[in-house]
């Protein structure tokens, strides 16, 4: 591990256990989702994760990570179960249980070349990330996608999720090159993600509708591409890994890079999982076919 040459794309975060309706488990979290996506958008990915994996615990089958190993390096910290996220859907409203926690992520256990990687993205799902030791990264760009600071549920025994807003050092905040937020998460992130846009660039994703952006005092709306949906899971994180590996690039405009995301993810929504990610090849094309028409709408 000591001798690989750092990612390009670092993502730090919990791999999670989603529990279904019938009671088996599907790996997720942003993590994964976006790990994945980079991957398959050509960067050499690694994944700084906390749980366990491919055992039977609490009566559920934990899907194992080895499938992945050929597309992403994970750095695993052992903990005695993954956490168990239970999603329930009552029409568009998301009620969420977290029903095991697998624990904080210690940074410390970074291989220290790997703090200096070309992107570095903090995807926390449910405060496994200490705010203040990521502040010992240095990355050349430092994205977050915040919503596990905005979870809290009781710990000790697990329970339903309640929202709150988000706060981070501002010693954090001055490093941080993008924020990513959803419409569903902006009104506990406003205040952060106003502050970050003000310097560097703030991101509201809408879905089909396509992003907001806030960039050095600017603002813009960018509209999605139009795709058949096939599936939504994971929409936000394919969209996030897109846009930091993009924005990274400092010769790229953040419209230029909010565009390239909207593409990305709306293409993946063709199909389940990172998996329908296409190829740089059809990316490429089909960004060169659409960006001149929406330069022309803006």
């Amino acid at each position: 591990m000591q001798a690989q040459r750092a990612p390009d794309y670092l993502v730090i975060g919990q791999i999670v256990c989603d529990i279904q309706p019938d009671g088996s488990g599907v790996l997720g979290g942003t993590a994964l989702y976006s790990a994945l996506t980079a991957s398959r958008l050509g960067a050499r990915v690694g994944v700084l994760t906390r749980g366990r994996y491919g055992e039977q615990i609490d009566g559920v089958d934990v899907p194992s990570l080895e499938p992945y190993s050929d597309q992403i390096t994970i750095i695993t910290q052992q903990a005695e179960s993954p956490t168990f996220f239970v999603n329930e859907y009552h029409g568009s409203r998301r009620t969420q249980t977290i029903r095991r926690w697998a624990g904080p992520i210690d940074l410390r256990g970074l291989p220290p070349h790997w703090a200096n990687a070309k992107v570095i993205h903090l995807g926390p799902v449910a405060r496994e990330i200490d705010p203040h030791q990521a502040l010992s990264l240095t990355p050349g760009f430092l994205g977050i996608t915040p919503q596990g600071w905005m979870r809290e549920w009781p710990m000790e025994r697990g329970g339903r999720v309640h929202h709150v807003q988000l706060r981070l050092p501002p010693e954090l905040l001055a490093r941080t090159d993008s924020i990513v937020v959803s419409d569903e998460e902006i009104a506990q992130a406003r205040n952060v993600v106003e502050w970050v846009g003000a310097r560097r660039i703030g991101v509201v994703t809408l879905g089909p509708n396509g992003c907001q952006l806030l960039y050095a005092g600017h603002r813009a709306e960018l509209p999605g591409y139009p795709v058949k949906t096939v599936d939504l899971t994971g929409a936000g994180d394919v969209f996030a890994a897109a846009f930091f590996l993009k924005a990274s690039d400092r010769r790229v405009s953040p419209v230029t890079a909010g565009q390239y995301a909207n593409l990305v993810a709306a293409l993946s929504l063709r199909g389940v999982g990172p998996s329908a990610v296409p190829s740089i090849a059809e990316i490429e094309e089909r960004f060169a076919e659409w960006e001149p028409l929406i330069a022309h709408r803006r």
